[in-house]
């Protein structure tokens, strides 16, 4: 998982607001049940020592953001009376939650992000494409290809002399489309840098698009016949196809992942050791077991890279802060650019204390299990 998007976070000092609500509305009374437990843990918030003008923006940003239809979540990170960051969760988080802290408490969002996949989904029939992308970070972006009209875009049987001509203006257009398509699919691809590209729709305009696509997008990607680009059409099984693609090669990166890990033979494994490569910039990706009743601390400094488990491995900074130990990780995470995959307690059940890296570099100072 990328963790650019959390940047804006520890650019700002704290200390954070962090809110998780359930924000469903499946039920007539759900708004004033949203308000209410909403004061509830605002009135927490002000108990625990936070500023009215930060509680304030978190009201107007959870009283007043865009309700989604069916059950969802909610989370919001503010400081110095400013939301820097909110976000949709695919479901309700597993209670409603307000913490003030030194640091943003961002793991419960990151568990149910999962993996991220960036991705492009091109709908196409004969006269042109829709066309969507999202980057691992969940931006959007999307783009049109209209058919030209100085072609006819049928193929006919009028007979004669002139039926080889009506067929060839007929396939130069198809071409044209397929080509104008495939042109803004790989555009598309290329600023999202896209894990899969799913081709849907009619099956002659996909193939089309298919054969005229870069080498590079050849292997990432997906044709389907579901889908049309008729207005009304049911675009439940491509909707289930493209999810279906995401989530088999999400699965991929997480077990490419594991494998990484497992061939480092038990260096960067257990947390003393994370952290200690974490110091050194050494950390490629994070491997963590979600733990929602993890409540494990870790000592701080100004920089990403003063992290450490005892406030004597610290000895340059002034006043280390102890603090939430997944909070201090991602922390060093984003500052070091590293990623983070996020694990079911079923997939690493031997792992050490449930964290592990995979290494950028491994040298003789490198901790692990049995060198310390």
């Amino acid at each position: 998982m990328q963790l650019s998007f959390l940047r804006p976070l520890y650019a700002r000092p704290g200390p954070w607001c962090s809110v998780y609500l359930d924000a469903s509305r499946d039920t007539h009374d759900a708004r004033p049940a949203l308000d209410l437990r909403w004061r509830a843990l605002s009135e927490q918030l002000a108990a625990d020592g936070a500023d009215e003008p930060t509680i304030a923006a978190l009201d107007r940003v959870v009283r007043g953001h865009a309700p989604m239809a069916g059950d969802y979540g909610f989370a919001a990170f503010a400081t110095r009376g400013r939301v820097v960051l909110s976000e949709y969760l695919a479901a309700p988080p597993l209670r409603d939650l307000a913490a003030w802290s030194p640091l943003p408490h961002v793991m419960p969002m990151l568990a149910q992000r999962g993996e991220q996949v960036a991705w492009v989904r091109v709908l196409a029939d004969r006269t042109g494409a829709d066309a969507v992308a999202v980057s691992a970070g969940g931006v959007p972006r999307r783009a049109q290809v209209s058919g030209r009209e100085s072609y006819q875009l049928r193929r006919v049987r009028p007979g004669g002399w002139s039926q080889s001509r009506y067929q060839r203006a007929a396939m130069e257009a198809w071409h044209h489309n397929a080509g104008d398509a495939a042109a803004a699919t790989a555009d598309l691809a290329e600023r999202v840098g896209a894990d899969v590209v799913v081709v849907a729709g009619d099956v002659r305009a996909t193939g089309m698009i298919a054969a005229q696509l870069p080498e590079r997008w050849q292997d990432v990607l997906v044709r389907t016949d579901a889908g049309k680009r008729a207005g009304g059409a049911d675009p439940q099984a491509m909707d289930d196809l493209t999810v279906q693609t995401i989530a088999e090669v999400a699965d991929q990166h997480v077990t490419a992942a594991l494998d990484r890990f497992g061939m480092q033979e038990d260096v960067g494994a257990g947390l003393a050791a994370v952290v200690a490569a974490l110091q050194r910039n050494q950390v490629d990706t994070m491997l963590i077991v979600d733990d929602p009743s993890a409540t494990g601390q870790l000592w701080i400094g100004p920089a990403p890279t003063d992290i450490a488990t005892d406030p004597g491995q610290l000895a340059a900074v002034r006043d280390p802060q102890r603090v939430r130990a997944d909070a201090a990780l991602v922390r060093a995470l984003v500052g070091t650019d590293a990623e983070l995959t996020v694990l079911g307690p079923d997939e690493v059940p031997d792992l050490t204390d449930g964290i592990g890296a995979v290494l950028r570099y491994v040298d003789a100072a490198t901790p692990g299990r049995g060198n310390g």
